[in-house]
This record gives structure tokens, C-alpha cells and sequence, in this order.
């Protein structure tokens, strides 16, 4: 007998009216996406961005508190694209953000190339191979390994689909930023900005990038960021990620979700 399926409509966050449909079974929002849809550049010239494998919609979600540009999210997974299109039909917001239920690596051919000014991607951290150890469901196998599309598909895609001087925005694992920028000049990407993640200030090692990178942009002028701690010494979220989820200080709430 099959398991019923749960669903949840949580808060997006701390940001009031805006709401979220998850499946805990499957999949939930992550630290890494909010991180991005925080970091990112935007301008108020942007017209059109597109988020790669946008999973139950939150980064596109999360961008109209920041942007009246059109929103396009893509998800390979029939399932969870559905929960996108509907938490899009929950909050309303169908006239700014159009949900794809599509491979991304050729979205170009529905949607245009060379039109969008920014990409944005949390795509899957891990290598997979037929020998790889996955002990989880299909839905997670897929978010979180290479199974569908690597890290050159989505640059490879991602430089169709801007246009010259657009900005590609990716999150990703240390151990891979050699990988990464390498793979980001083989497309003609500038990287222009970089700001690792720690667990903690006493953290030995990085958790994760966050890249910021234009196509076709000019040599140089590459920022490294101040590093971002996500907890302080007592295990709760520090400031500035309380102010990224617009949370107040003694709120007590936690992200409720997980690395996709």
C-alpha cells in the first residue's frame, strides 16, 4: 500500500503573505537556495531572469520581494514542478512567474535565447555514477547528484539563454570551485563575485561558494565578499542571516528545510 502523499504550506520565510507547498517526504526549500536568491545582483533594468532546476519554486518565489522582473523557473521532476506551479497559484503571482515543467538544458527552445539578464542556479552539488552510494529517494537523487544535468550543461545552457553581459548566479561546494570556474571560462563567463559560507567563525573549512559571473564580461574586477557564518557560537542563526530570512533576533524560527 502506498504511502499518502503530505503536503504543507509553510511561511516563505519571515516575509508576511508570502507562503510555500512542500513535501517533506521529497523535497523542501534549502539554506543554499535562500542564500542565493539573497545574494544575487539585481537591477532595475532587469527584465527577465531564469532560475535552473527552481525545484517547489522558492527562488523565484523569494525574487518578487526583490524584483518586478518576469520570473521563469524550470524543473525536470513532474511532481515537484506541480508543487511550484501551485505555490505560484497560491500567492497569486502567475502574471510574474511562469513555472516550466521541462529538461533545462533545452529550455532555450520555449522560452529564447540570448534574452535573460540573470541566471540563477542551486544546481545538483554531486558527481553520480551507476557505482555511487545513494540512499535516498529518487526525487532527492536528482536534486542533489548529477543524474539529469551537470555543472557544464547548466553553464552550457546558461550562456545561451543571457545575453552579453547577463549575470549567471550559482551556489555551489568548495571542493568543486576549481571545477567550477574552469567550466565558467570554457563558456566565456567573467566571474566578478565570490563569497564563501561558513558554519561558524571557528569553522575550519568553508561550507560552500556563492558566484556571481557575467557573460562575456571584462577581465578583472573580481570582489571577494566577506565571509558569511550561518550560526554563532551558541548554535543559533547569526544576524545577518536572521535579516536574510527577515526574522527578528528573538523570534525562535528555524529554516525549515534541507539541502535539495
Amino acid at each position: 500500500m502506498t504511502k499518502p502523499k503530505i503536503e504543507v504550506i509553510n511561511d516563505l520565510l519571515g516575509y508576511e503573505g508570502l507562503k510555500i507547498i512542500q513535501r517533506p517526504d521529497i523535497f523542501n526549500f534549502s539554506l543554499d537556495s535562500t542564500l542565493l536568491a539573497s545574494f544575487v545582483t539585481i537591477n532595475k533594468q532587469d527584465k527577465f531572469i531564469i532560475d535552473l532546476g527552481c525545484g517547489n519554486g522558492y527562488i523565484p518565489i523569494f525574487l518578487t520581494l526583490r524584483t518586478s522582473a518576469q520570473l521563469i523557473g524550470v524543473e525536470i521532476q513532474e511532481e515537484i514542478a506541480d508543487l511550484a506551479k501551485r505555490s505560484v497559484e497560491y500567492n497569486a503571482l502567475q502574471k510574474q512567474i511562469t513555472i516550466y515543467h521541462n529538461d533545462l538544458k533545452d529550455i532555450y527552445k520555449l522560452v529564447g535565447s540570448s534574452k535573460f539578464d540573470v541566471v540563477t542556479c542551486n544546481p545538483p552539488f554531486f558527481k553520480y555514477a551507476s557505482s555511487s552510494n545513494v540512499n535516498e529517494s529518487v526525487y532527492q537523487t536528482i536534486a542533489r547528484h548529477e543524474v539529469m544535468a551537470n555543472l557544464d550543461d547548466i553553464v552550457k545552457v546558461s550562456n545561451i539563454l543571457l545575453k552579453d553581459k547577463g549575470t549567471l548566479a550559482m551556489v555551489h561546494r568548495v571542493d568543486r570551485m576549481m571545477e567550477v570556474i574552469d567550466t565558467f571560462k570554457k563558456y566565456h563567463f567573467e566571474i566578478k563575485r565570490l563569497r564563501f559560507v561558513y558554519p561558524k567563525k571557528t569553522s575550519s573549512e568553508a561550507l560552500s561558494i556563492l558566484i556571481e559571473a557575467k557573460k562575456k564580461g571584462s577581465s578583472g574586477g573580481l570582489k571577494i565578499l566577506k565571509p558569511l557564518y550561518v550560526y554563532d557560537e551558541e548554535n543559533q542563526y547569526t544576524d545577518e542571516i536572521l535579516q536574510i530570512f527577515n526574522y527578528k533576533k528573538d523570534d525562535g524560527k528555524c529554516l525549515k528545510g534541507k539541502k535539495r
